[in-house]
């Protein structure tokens, strides 16, 4: 890690917008990056406190542009949990997947379907199926509908 140096404001900003230039980023891993790179919180906070007064930070962004991103192949359990690993907090994460309403099932059914495409043979296979969509973060009601009618049943 590179040691803390009182850093140039120019640089700290450029460095920030350059970030953001590329991605949103959530308030939390703008900072930690930034902080990776050397520059002191102390120096940062301020920064990012004037990026989210002029609209160029925010986590309600950041949290719908993951989930519009991420939500082709991971359900709500896995969205929630890497907002909330990204610093944004339970409140924004609510509204966020309020605002998507797509078909968590379709969607179940989609990655299943991808991955496997056919029913498990046997309860090892079923296992294994489930485990995958566990992994994705969709929820046990979503996988047992989602692997359908002519899945094994244990």
């Amino acid at each position: 890690m590179k040691p803390k140096t009182t850093p140039d404001p120019a640089s700290l900003r450029e460095r920030a917008l350059g970030y953001l230039a590329r991605r949103e980023h959530s308030r939390f891993e703008l900072a930690r990056k930034l902080e990776a790179a050397g520059f002191a919180s102390e120096a940062v906070e301020p920064v990012l406190d004037e990026f989210e007064s002029k609209g160029w930070l925010s986590d309600q962004r950041f949290a719908e542009s993951w989930i519009a991103d991420h939500r082709a192949r991971h359900g709500r359990i896995r969205l929630a949990y890497d907002l909330r690993q990204r610093g944004v907090n339970e409140t924004l994460i609510e509204t966020a997947l309020a605002a998507n309403p797509d078909g968590e099932l379709e969607r179940a059914r989609r990655v299943w379907e991808k991955k496997f495409g056919t029913p498990p043979r046997d309860p090892a296979e079923k296992a294994r199926q489930i485990r995958f969509l566990q992994g994705r973060g969709f929820a046990p009601e979503i996988i047992r509908r989602a692997m359908g009618d002519g899945a094994y049943l244990l």
